[in-house]
């Protein structure tokens, strides 16, 4: 069936079900999900099939139909795992709607999204994730562990007792009985906006509206999943709207879906997937560009030479530059004695990196295509269910988010702001009346960046509305250009630009030591030749406290909370005038 005819996100995964078991009954049989964090009693990684996943998701369906009334929200607060994907479908299978919670949130955001979205159902995946919320949930909430920890709390595994895992007991009576009252228009998940000032707000986003989104993403995955049968590696926090949608891009394909243990074990778990595709945000392409630079500087000699061409060869490709002979003979040794070993490193089979959630500066971009890992930049936000566009492999311009899916609109207002029409927009926030009407109007999403469509038809991310600083002279700047650009030096790992009203531009740099001073003094001597005048740095001050999520000054999406930030070092930075 083509997505734009299925009803719901339910429907979608019931219905790739019933395909698989029709072309071949033992197709049910393969595996789906895989947790890299768990090995059963065999030593093998813990993993469901498609016909194990299909009676979990039903019986836990049946188990929440007799608590909950259609629209009732459900909070999911779990790390990445299988079991998460079961509770989302289950949740919106039995009519509830799912509210994804981040285990990185502060105390006062779990506080506020409980009070603001009044759960009827929390599903937790351990004592840990349940200490964190326990004193914001009323009695009457009904709570279910994934893993048990409470005989007062309800397990997922009491629920799953009669689903073997060899033969699903009665499971000629589980096929097919999903709900078919769902409607595209109707409500699926609440996103909260991890919000880099103020409450986060409550995106609403409906089943079309993803199924939209999965719809537009065809074009890039055709090209992606043609030779072989896909296979994901997840690290990207399922809470989040971006690695929420792939999961049905996931089912759409068919796909074989890894869970990562973590981010610091990324490249060990890359071996044992072998990803085609994996999806993640910007601070993790620029902590592998630094990582391989680093790696590549430490070369000599022929080795050295290699990896000059690999790069300056890899660029002219990637811009359709066309290569001399003497040129294509040097490439064709650069592909096998550098670009192939640089791709088992990934596991050998990676088809592209998908890049969401924020700018990838141009450069990180240019370096990983060259080097032999694909890397696609699209833009997207929570409220656009998210992606609104992307690039396409074979016609990447790195310096875009590439052309606008099909099945979403965009248009430059006058002041450069990008507005975009569709499905995919969200249904409104949350308990938030005004603000919707705000953000979408006569069915338009303003989403508060600045673009352009190139030539090509593009588009082209120049500025963030409401970032920008504007200097003592009126012009206008963005000041994650130049953090991107100065987190290209190894050894500063975090950088943040200020200026607003100010003749200058200043910047708090984390590093480690002290001693990195007169190398980032170099450095940034160096980059501000290449800025324009507005946008030279003047003076650094470093200091050795990063921002994270702990302590406030980084979303859970790995953005930078400025107001958090400037509440702290505000003193520190007005020394600097």
């Amino acid at each position: 069936m083509e997505l734009k005819e299925i009803n719901s996100l339910v429907e979608l995964f019931f219905d790739k079900f019933e395909q698989l078991s029709l072309d071949n009954e033992k197709n049910i049989k393969n595996t789906f999900l895989v947790s890299l964090k768990d090995k059963n009693k065999n030593d093998k990684f813990f993993s469901y099939s498609w016909e194990i996943t299909n009676a979990k998701i039903t019986f836990l369906s049946n188990y929440l139909k007799n608590k909950i009334s259609k629209g009732d929200r459900c909070i999911l607060l779990s790390e990445n795992r299988p079991e998460w994907l079961i509770s989302d479908i289950a949740i919106m299978n039995s009519g509830g709607v799912t509210v994804p919670l981040f285990t990185t949130y502060s105390k006062n955001d779990y506080k506020y999204i409980i009070n603001d979205c009044e759960p009827k159902v929390c599903i937790v995946s351990n004592l840990e994730q349940f200490q964190k919320i326990k004193e914001y949930i009323k009695e009457d909430t009904i709570l279910i562990s994934i893993d048990f920890f409470d005989k007062e709390v309800v397990s997922l595994n009491k629920i799953f007792e009669k689903v073997f895992d060899d033969n699903p007991k009665n499971n000629n009576q589980i096929k097919n009985q999903y709900n078919k009252n769902i409607k595209r228009n109707d409500l699926a998940c609440i996103i909260y906006t991890s919000g880099t000032t103020g409450n986060p707000k409550g995106v609403m986003l409906s089943h079309g509206g993803i199924l939209s989104n999965c719809e537009g993403a065809q074009e890039i995955l055709n090209s992606l999943t043609k030779d072989e049968k896909p296979v994901f590696l997840t690290w990207l926090p399922l809470s989040h709207s971006y690695e929420h949608t792939v999961q049905y891009v996931q089912i759409k394909l068919g796909a074989k879906v890894y869970y990562a243990e973590s981010l610091e074990k990324l490249l060990p778990n890359m071996n044992i997937a072998q990803p085609t595709i994996m999806t993640a945000v910007p601070r993790f392409y620029q902590n592998l560009y630094n990582k391989i630079s680093l790696n590549f500087s430490k070369q000599k000699g022929f080795k050295k030479k290699l990896i000059e061409n690999t790069i300056l060869l890899g660029t002219k490709n990637l811009n359709n530059e066309k290569l001399n002979f003497k040129e294509k003979v040097l490439n064709f040794l650069c592909e096998k004695l550098v670009r192939r070993k640089i791709k088992k490193q990934f596991g050998g089979k990676l088809k592209a990196f998908v890049s969401g959630g924020g700018a990838l500066d141009k450069k990180i971009g240019e370096f990983l295509n060259a080097i032999g890992l694909p890397t696609l930049q699209g833009y997207g936000l929570t409220e656009t269910s998210p992606v609104v566009s992307c690039n396409i492999p074979g016609k990447i311009k790195i310096e875009t988010v590439g052309p606008p899916f099909k099945t979403n609109k965009i248009k430059i207002a006058d002041d450069g702001e990008i507005l975009v029409k569709g499905e995919n927009v969200m249904l409104g926030y949350w308990n938030m009346e005004k603000e919707t009407k705000n953000i979408i109007k006569n069915g338009w999403l303003h989403t508060g960046d600045i673009g352009e469509i190139t030539k090509d038809g593009n588009l082209k991310i120049t500025d963030r509305k409401k970032e920008i600083i504007v200097n003592l002279g009126g012009d206008n700047i963005a000041p994650s250009k130049i953090e991107n650009l100065l987190c290209l030096n190894e050894k500063i790992k975090q950088s943040f630009i200020y200026g607003d009203k100010k003749t200058y531009l200043v910047a708090l740099i984390v590093t480690e030591s002290e001693q990195n001073k007169k190398e980032i003094e170099i450095y940034l001597e160096n980059l501000n030749k290449s800025l324009s005048l507005v946008e030279k740095v003047k003076k650094f001050k470093l200091i050795n406290e990063e921002f994270t999520i702990e302590n406030g000054m980084l979303t859970p999406t790995l953005k930078l909370k400025r107001k958090k930030i400037l509440e702290k070092f505000k003193e520190d930075l007005e020394k600097l005038y």
